[in-house]
Parts: structure tokens; sequence; C-alpha cells
């Protein structure tokens, strides 16, 4: 691979990521087969386990696969950017990022602590991509980055302390505070992979 292509296959992979997962949650909730609201269900409810045990399909199978593949095409993603010129900060953020999607995918909701550690990981490290990739733009593209990643890491210190259903996050309910959280992170995805597919220029090494 050319390295001049390298970010422009980088930034089509992200885009892809981002898409999938904006796609696959939306079906997911179309196909699920019981009671689910955007306040009160979390978003792996649409892929996890019930109290007894059970995984509710369709929707299970396609909150599986969109997390699986987007893990995966976000992990290939940071692959590419860490040996291109991109930025050890930004490719590692965005590393942890699909290595916590790929988590979460795997390993459902409800069977075990590796699933709600795997989404921590995957939201903390979505926002710091926000905060890398604005280092390592300049312009608009990074200003916006920095504000998608910031909205991430702000909503995620308040539910740090107060829970996500609690505290100044009370009136948008467990669902609607992470989707806070997790959105951002979504939008960032298609956002920059797009500025990367039009080889925006880069700010002189600061994200290295």
């Amino acid at each position: 691979m050319d390295a001049t292509e390298r970010p422009r296959i980088a930034g089509l992979l992200l885009a892809t990521a981002g898409a999938v997962t904006l796609m696959g949650i939306i079906t997911a909730e179309a196909v699920y087969p019981a009671v689910y609201t955007t306040t009160a269900n979390e978003i792996s409810d649409l892929g996890g386990r019930t109290a007894e045990g059970a995984i509710l399909q369709p929707a299970g199978y396609v909150f599986t696969l969109a997390m699986v593949t987007t893990g995966l095409a976000t992990i290939a993603a940071a692959t590419i950017l860490l040996r291109s010129r991109a930025g050890s900060f930004l490719g590692w953020a965005v590393m942890l990022n699909g290595i916590g999607t790929l988590g979460v995918g795997l390993f459902p909701s409800g069977s075990g602590p590796i699933h709600p550690s795997s989404a921590v990981v995957s939201f903390v490290a979505g926002g710091l991509c926000g905060i890398a990739g604005g280092l390592a733009r300049t312009g608009p593209p990074s200003w916006f980055s920095y504000l998608l990643g910031g909205v991430t890491l702000s909503v995620l210190v308040l539910a740090l302390f107060g829970g996500l259903d609690g505290g100044a996050l009370t009136g948008l309910g467990i669902g609607g505070a992470e989707r806070w959280i997790a959105y951002p992170v979504v939008l960032w995805q298609v956002m920059f992979g797009g500025v990367l597919m039009a080889g925006s220029r880069s700010s002189s090494g600061a994200a290295r």
C-alpha cells in the first residue's frame, strides 16, 4: 500500500465503522421483539441477555454483527494509522476504541464483567479519539473533532459523579445519557474518516 494512500484507506474504514454502528443500532431497535425505549434502555440491551438469560432475536444478531464489524474495521484503521504519519496518539486511541467495541460485540451485556469493561474502554478511547483528531488536523476539522471528543468525555465525567441516570443527566434517562456518550464517537468516525479520505492536510506532527 502506497504511503500516501494509507490515511485514505484508514478514513474509509473509520467512516464505514461509524456508519455500520449507527445503522446497526437503528436496525436492531426496529426489530427488537419487546418494548424498547431510548430513555430506559441501554444500547447494549439490543444484544444483551435478559433476566432469564436469553438474547432476543433478531435484534441480538444484528447488534452483535454490527459491533464486531465496527470493532474489526476500527482496529484495521488504527493499524494503518500507526504505520502512517497520522500520529501515535491518534492511532492508539483508535486502536483502543476498536478493541473495546469488539469486546462489546463478543461479550453481550449480562454475560459477565468483560462487557462493561469493554464499553468503558470504547467510550473513553472514543472521546480521546476526538482530542487526538483535533491535534492531528487544523481548521474546522480540528475544531469539530475537539467538540465531539469533548462532549463524550464531559458526559462520561458527569456519569462518573452522578451515574447515567442521576445528577445532571437525570432527564435523559440511562439510555439517553449513554447515547450522548456513544453517538459523538460515531459522528467523529464518520466525520474524521471523511477528512482522511479527502486528504486534508495534517498539522505539523502535533499528535505524534
